[in-house]
């Protein structure tokens, strides 16, 4: 399947609170103390950039309802995916392109990306899908949660504003079209949408060479193209603005409102041509920097964190609404001290939360496994064992926009924020675990294949690249596997 976002496919679930000793049983009356506990509401989205959240969205494009969250409740400044891609389980059913990263060739793996416009200025409900898990929510919280007893938690998962996957065939093979109407795109000022700035071919670093070319991003593109691309992309996210309201709006209409927190964050960003790429899995800002908003009661107002946090603290923030106690091995912290403003020695039991927040990434359009640390104004992203590619580290702080590659000018916050990458994580053992993992998959699928491997493999999502001369990949495959572990 394409990257269209496994929350987006997860759908539209409503639960009572996880853990709960009513699960699955009628609502009883309310225990003392219940009133105090608010319910739940989590939306989450698919390909957000979280900079648009507070920065540059109020100039390029509107978004009002994540704007009330942010009049009305908490910001977080620094919220990272802990793996840039729609669903980081799917490692486990890995693409064949995954796999084959090792393998010294180069082949494009996606269609170049493209925009489309649909329908007139009446055209709202272009994601149709979306639309229908958000009525699905608008009317459960009108008619089933207006009535309960007990706090509830309800769970919104949206596609938008990730790409649409286009056709296979012709000459738009496989590309991602950024898809919206002329509803949305006059919500964006296109006159305010910053062009990236590119390195040469020359000049990008190995890793993203191999993941501009194989998204197929490395031949020209106009500034006109460039602006488009993103033009849409804001509008998609206009759309999905939208739809985070009217769950709001049903909450307000109800007087739920005041009872409910309300947490809006995404899977991970979309690059939207930044460095030359588009879609995710990439460690720099427009990719792997998330949205992460939260509005209820005991929450401040018009609070902005600075802290680096992830989505692993997603999880026990719920424990902790819910009351249910936090098991101490978790990645993740709860939020509830910083939405409430207390002071950092007042944290959590287990002590200060970390300095630092970890993301990884094993699959597909990077040729080497992929991790990144940040902490303070410092990014630091290594790949493989360490050694064999260059690592880098920018200064986010001076660079924002990640231009600058500074690991040779600081070797000394190198080695020491590598020191700390490895006290979480063994990286170089794992990079090649995964290595001897992608070898093992590859040949059992081959296998599995038989006679059928050679015109299997040729019409995968590079087909266009592989027909022009398959004894030459096929040999290199082969090489690769008649490589010693």
């Amino acid at each position: 399947m394409r990257g269209g976002g496994s929350l987006g496919r997860a759908g539209l679930a409503l639960l009572l609170m996880a853990a709960a000793p009513w699960v699955g049983a009628r609502p009883r009356p309310a225990a003392p103390g219940d009133q105090r506990r608010p319910s739940v509401v989590l939306v989450a989205c698919d390909s957000l950039d979280g900079r648009l959240t507070f920065y540059p969205g109020n100039q390029t494009v509107d978004l009002p309802f994540i704007n009330f969250m942010k009049r009305y409740g908490t910001v977080f400044l620094n919220a990272y995916t802990n793996s840039p891609i729609c669903c980081p389980s799917r490692a486990a059913v890995n693409r064949v392109e995954a796999w084959t990263r090792d393998v010294d060739f180069l082949l494009r793996q996606e269609g170049r990306p493209m925009v489309n416009l649909t329908g007139d200025r009446k055209h709202v409900r272009v994601m149709e899908a979306d639309w229908r898990n958000t009525d699905k929510a608008v009317n459960w919280i009108k008619e089933e949660a207006i009535n309960l007893t007990q706090p509830f938690v309800l769970y919104l998962g949206l596609n938008l504003p990730h790409p649409y996957p286009s056709p296979y065939a012709g000459e738009n093979f496989g590309s991602s079209t950024f898809l919206t109407s002329p509803y949305w795109l006059e919500k964006v000022t296109y006159e305010a949408i910053k062009i990236p700035k590119w390195s040469s071919l020359s000049e990008m670093h190995p890793i993203d060479y191999y993941s501009s070319y194989t998204k197929n991003c490395t031949g020209e593109f106009t500034k006109q193209e460039v602006r488009n691309i993103r033009a849409f992309y804001y509008a998609m996210c206009a759309e999905t603005d939208a739809m985070l309201g009217e769950i709001i709006s049903a909450l307000r209409d109800t007087g739920l409102l005041k009872k409910t927190i309300v947490i809006f964050t995404a899977d991970h960003g979309e690059l939207a041509m930044e460095h030359r790429q588009f879609y995710k899995m990439s460690m720099y800002e427009g990719s792997s920097h998330v949205p992460l908003l939260v509005l209820g009661p005991g929450i401040k107002e018009q609070q902005q964190i600075p802290n680096v946090v992830s989505l692993v603290d997603i999880y026990p923030t719920m424990l902790d609404i819910a009351r249910i106690p936090v098991p101490q091995n978790l990645s993740g912290y709860s939020l509830i001290p910083l939405l409430h403003g207390k002071a950092e020695n007042e944290l959590s039991p287990r002590g200060p939360r970390p300095s630092w927040v970890l993301s990884e990434f094993h699959g597909c359009n990077v040729n080497a496994s992929t991790y990144m640390l940040r902490t303070g104004k410092w990014k630091y992203i290594t790949y493989s064992d360490g050694h064999s590619v260059l690592p880098q580290l920018f200064d986010l702080s001076d660079d924002p926009d990640e231009l600058t590659n500074v690991a040779v000018k600081f070797p000394v916050i190198v080695h020491s924020l590598d020191k700390i990458l490895r006290s979480v994580v063994n990286y170089p053992k794992v990079s090649s675990s995964v290595q001897e993992y992608n070898k093992r998959q590859f040949i059992s699928w081959k296998q599995s294949l038989g006679q059928n491997y050679s015109n299997v493999i040729a019409n995968l999502r590079w087909h266009q690249d592989w027909l022009k001369e398959p004894q030459k990949y096929e040999n290199a495959i082969n090489k690769w596997l008649s490589q010693s572990k």
